[in-house]
């Protein structure tokens, strides 16, 4: 029998850094609408809240991909 080598695929490390940076962007956009920038300081559209919207999509797609291609143990019965 062939032992075979256990690879874990790149798509979940790409869903873990995805992950990581939407929970940033998220933080970040939270942070924002709770503590109110200067009036004289805002982006155009601020009242959109973009990057709270930005990062929360990005979770979803990180948490998607984290899950979908986690390395998991296959177990034999022997």
């Amino acid at each position: 029998m062939e032992e075979r080598e256990k690879q874990i695929p790149i798509w979940f490390f790409i869903g873990a850094i995805v992950l990581i940076y939407g929970a940033l962007i998220t933080a970040t956009g939270f942070l924002g609408w709770v503590s109110l920038p200067p009036a004289g300081t805002r982006v155009a559209l601020w009242e959109l809240h973009a990057d709270l919207w930005w990062g929360l999509l990005l979770l979803a797609i990180g948490l998607f991909y984290s899950l979908k291609y986690r390395p998991r143990r296959k177990h034999r019965n022997a």
